[in-house]
């Protein structure tokens, strides 16, 4: 897939992988537009990258969500959706009753899972008036194997992970010419994981796998320990789950 003269609109892109990706994109001939719920982080960017354009917009929130639309057919559309924005609660001892599960649990789906179609849904007929579009959704390696501190997390990256493959399906049964690409991360240096005791890979290494696989028309692509994790969850399922989560990390429900 070319890149260069696209537009791409990118969720949470004012941090994180999202930020980084904003870069390649850029530095890859591409027009960008990013989302955040944070305006001071939205403003940083603009002020280092002034060719992006900013808007402040929830994906959790379909009102939001319906306005990010009206703002980008304005603007002349977009070719590439990635949906990047993610959120992931603190660990979570799911043998104590609290509300604050629940809470947690709701946020986590409704941005990680709900987020994603409620965009999908909203763009998708403007993706397919496009001569050459796509659709980049974020799961995870825990889309495999789920990690005991981040329950619902992981069920969401699982839920996304069988949603892309369904996704890509229909289209292809629609006869429509829009490519559904699924990056699947291992541990990303981030602030979502600067808690965890595994050495994250740094964004750059990710995004740029990321953009190796798109301009190859590779629709799934797993990155660093992603690869192995999808390889031998699928011949010893309870030893990789013991690797992942660890007896010692019990210590840190406590």
């Amino acid at each position: 897939m070319e890149l260069k003269g696209k537009t791409i609109l990118i969720t949470g892109g004012a941090a994180g992988i999202g930020l980084e990706a904003t870069k390649q994109f850029l530095a890859n001939g591409a027009k960008v537009i990013i989302t955040g719920r944070n305006q001071a982080k939205l403003d940083a960017v603009k002020k280092s990258y002034p060719a992006v354009t900013t808007i402040q917009s929830d994906v959790a929130d379909a009102k939001d969500a319906q306005l990010l639309f009206d703002q980008v057919t304005k603007l002349g559309g977009i070719d590439i959706l990635y949906n990047n924005a993610g959120v992931m609660s603190g660990p979570l001892n799911l043998g104590i009753a609290s509300p604050k599960h629940l809470e947690s649990a709701e946020n986590e789906v409704n941005i990680n899972y709900l987020g994603v179609i409620r965009l999908n849904n909203l763009f998708i007929d403007m993706l397919k008036s496009r001569k050459e579009s796509a659709i980049i959704n974020t799961a995870s390696l825990l889309s495999y194997v789920p990690f005991n501190l981040a329950p619902t997390y992981s069920a969401t990256k699982a839920a996304i992970h069988s949603y892309t493959i369904t996704l890509r399906d229909h289209l292809q049964i629609l006869n429509s010419k829009v490519k559904v690409f699924e990056l699947l991360p291992p541990v990303v240096a981030t602030g979502m994981t600067e808690n965890l005791e595994t050495k994250g890979i740094r964004p750059e290494k990710l995004v740029n796998a990321l953009i190796a696989g798109i301009k190859k028309n590779k629709y799934t692509i797993r990155v660093g320990d992603a690869k192995l994790l999808y390889v031998f969850s699928r011949i010893a399922p309870k030893l990789i789950y013991r690797m992942v989560n660890p007896a010692n990390n019990t210590r840190l429900l406590k």
